[in-house]
């Protein structure tokens, strides 16, 4: 396969405003559709006299997030942030019909921004932006970016923030079965257009994060939201890799309702309210999310102490427009504290590509991706991590090592952290450097 004959996606193209056809469609018959035997509570805070266009964040657990979304916003139209391989899967020509606005995950893209305030500007709707960027994995918020705040800034209209709750426990990414229970969304104005010029982004970052605060499995526990479904903890070790007993990595598996370590023997029972407890002996964590925390907790250690590294053969796949992927053979990916490194062949030519820790905020994970394999006879899967240029995607699925995903998006977010404290602090150290020398000098005159 020759590169010049593929074409990639142009993400320079003006969005379209959505159809108003389509969109009164989806409201009234596939959005009731969706959320048939499923009850949902739709809370408005602070929205009095907020009408389009303004600036929607919305939380990220599964698809039915973009059902509700739908319900909440109503009767207005809104232009969608999506992500190409979402482009991908549903089709361009839909996708732009319907609004949306195609980008490539955890890529700054200056084209992104100007898209969404010619849509705010020209046509007066909502715009609507998932700013995780991908799936929560445990339930709770996930990482947001610093240029959060910055987006809004130059967005200069309300930002409004939609949380929802019940979307993740119906359909936990590790366990994509659906299940029905009552769900709730609050709608919430965390800045006016007055706002969004006069805080600073730090301040704005409060605000955003503070408002996606949640917790699903908390949610289904104090409502006392039972799923009796026999496979509920099906695909639970994909994000409890460790186990907290004898420390063992990726060596935990899961069935029916249990979760269990095969170095050490011990196994938990995941009730039918989401929460864990030890078969013997102590229960180390009955709250998944404190279980999922803890494990971050070590990764970070790793980082800081220099010990982290992960390297393993992946198949590759490209996605460099919104039409299909493409195989690439196989390749390596290496990460260390200083950053992350793929090499592999694309279109017949050799690649190596590199992150340094200041470049890469957080990455992508899909678990048995597809799940939907009656959908695609071809590029299935299993396990996948993201990573991506402004002009190109690399779907990688790591061959010899197993349930590496989470650890991976643990490192990732961890060794950028780190990196930006270094950033910062060697900013500090110059700072003051120039600032002694410039006494010196003075005292010298």
């Amino acid at each position: 396969m020759k590169e010049k004959k593929i074409k990639r996606y142009d993400f320079t193209k003006k969005p379209r405003r959505a159809s108003g056809i389509l969109t009164r469609f989806a409201r009234a018959v596939l959005v009731p559709m969706k959320l048939k035997g499923r009850r949902l509570t739709i809370n408005r805070l602070g929205m009095e006299g907020i009408k389009p266009p303004y600036l929607l964040l919305a939380t990220h657990a599964s698809m039915m997030d973009f059902y509700v979304m739908f319900k909440a916003t109503a009767p207005y139209r809104a232009n969608n942030v999506v992500a190409i391989d979402a482009v991908r899967d549903v089709g361009d020509g839909i996708m732009r019909i319907m609004g949306c606005i195609c980008k490539r995950k955890f890529v700054k893209d200056l084209n992104l921004i100007r898209n969404m305030r010619y849509a705010a500007e020209k046509y007066g709707d909502i715009v609507c932006v998932y700013p995780e960027a991908r799936y929560s994995l445990d339930g709770c918020e996930s990482f947001l970016p610093d240029s959060v705040g910055k987006m809004c800034r130059l967005m200069g209209i309300p930002v409004v923030v939609l949380r929802m709750y019940g979307n993740f426990v119906m359909s936990p990414q590790w366990n994509k079965e659906e299940q029905y229970l009552p769900l709730r969304a609050d709608l919430e104005l965390v800045a006016t257009a007055e706002e969004t010029r006069a805080l600073t982004v730090s301040e704005l970052n409060g605000r955003i994060r503070a408002a996606f605060r949640r917790d699903d499995f908390a949610y289904q526990a104090e409502n006392g939201y039972e799923i009796d479904n026999p496979k509920r903890a099906n695909g639970l070790h994909s994000i409890l890799y460790q186990c907290p007993h004898c420390k063992k990595e990726f060596g935990m598996y899961s069935e029916g309702t249990r979760i269990w370590c095969s170095a050490c023997g011990k196994s938990w029972g995941m009730s039918a309210l989401g929460e864990l407890s030890a078969e013997e002996g102590e229960t180390e964590f009955s709250h998944i999310p404190d279980w999922f925390r803890w494990e971050r907790e070590n990764v970070r250690r790793e980082v800081r102490e220099g010990r982290y590294r992960f390297e393993d053969e992946v198949t590759v796949h490209t996605l460099p427009n919104a039409k299909r992927f493409y195989d690439q053979g196989r390749g390596k990916l290496v990460q260390t504290c200083e950053g992350t490194r793929l090499e592999c062949t694309a279109y017949g030519k050799p690649l190596v590509l590199e992150w340094a820790g200041t470049e890469l905020e957080s990455v992508h994970v899909e678990y048995d991706y597809p799940f939907r394999k009656e959908k695609y006879k071809k590029n299935l899967f299993g396990d996948c991590v993201d990573l991506s240029t402004p002009d190109e995607s690399y779907w990688l699925h790591p061959v010899h090592l197993r349930d590496q995903l989470t650890k991976l998006s643990f490192a990732t977010e961890e060794i950028y952290a780190l990196a930006q404290e270094k950033v910062h602090a060697a900013r500090r150290e110059e700072a003051e450097r120039e600032k002694t020398e410039g006494a010196l000098s003075c005292g010298e005159e």
